[in-house]
């Protein structure tokens, strides 16, 4: 199945109880909200899959995974509500990929920025290569990361978490990210990647589906408030992107 969205894509293979879920935009694979929305009802959609034991996700393309946000609609916004609307598909997304009763693998072949770090951390295991650096760029927009910042802050702790927020123009290395945890496994190219993506997923696929459940739950505990959580998380964001601060980064970066 393909979810068609103009200037992108979000689809859908399956093969021996294996889904994998890629998404595309020409813009360094931002995100629109047609795409977040896609992307959380495929998730939410494998997670109900009784043939699906297992799921992929991954983007297209080589050297950015996800470059997060996308400002062409960032741009757009004209009111707190729509504000509220287009963070609330980050939010919809990770809680998609945190209640879906699947293990979820990401596959982050290059950079990931913003909302591409938060899905890299929503993820439950993330195997990278080098090249996959890591920045949360939402301060120098003049917002901040808080829709992401619980899965974020989850899987590589509070002090680590902090440091990415509070230095936004800065990447991270690869390694950096494998070593506070955001990456479980880091490979020196794409071939020994996906190498090691397709040896788990289809050891996955093998495993008793019911176990893989409630280890789910267990990896999980404590976040079941995130449904209202993240979605006053992105009323924040939704508010603070009308600031003129925000309207002024989001010209000069469209400019260049």
């Amino acid at each position: 199945m393909i979810e068609e969205i103009k200037e992108g894509y979000v689809k859908v293979d399956r093969e021996h109880g294996i889904a994998t879920i890629e998404f595309f935009h020409p813009q360094s694979n931002s995100l629109p909200g047609k795409i977040l929305d896609a992307l959380a009802k495929e998730i939410h959609s494998e997670g109900l899959n009784e043939t699906t034991t297992v799921i992929v996700l991954k983007s297209a393309g080589e050297k950015i995974f996800c470059a997060g946000a996308s400002f062409s609609e960032l741009a757009s916004i004209q009111t707190e509500a729509e504000g509220l609307a287009f963070f609330s598909g980050f939010a919809k997304v990770i809680n998609a990929m945190r209640s879906c009763g699947k293990i979820i693998i990401a596959r982050i072949q290059g950079k990931c920025i913003g909302g591409g770090v938060g899905i890299a951390a929503a993820a439950d295991y993330a195997i990278a290569c080098e090249g996959a650096e890591v920045k949360l760029s939402e301060l120098a927009v003049g917002i901040g990361p808080f829709v992401v910042g619980p899965a974020v802050e989850r899987k590589i702790g509070l002090s680590a978490f902090s440091q990415l927020t509070i230095d936004a123009s800065m990447y991270r290395p690869a390694d950096w990210a494998r070593r506070k945890g955001l990456f479980a496994e880091l490979h020196a190219d794409s071939e020994s990647m996906d190498d090691s993506i397709t040896r788990l997923s289809t050891t996955l696929s093998q495993s008793n589906p019911a176990a893989l459940k409630e280890l789910k739950k267990i990896f999980w505990h404590g976040t079941e408030h995130w449904d209202s959580l993240l979605k006053e998380r992105a009323a924040i964001s939704g508010k603070l992107i009308l600031s003129e601060h925000s309207k002024q980064f989001i010209a000069a970066f469209k400019k260049k």
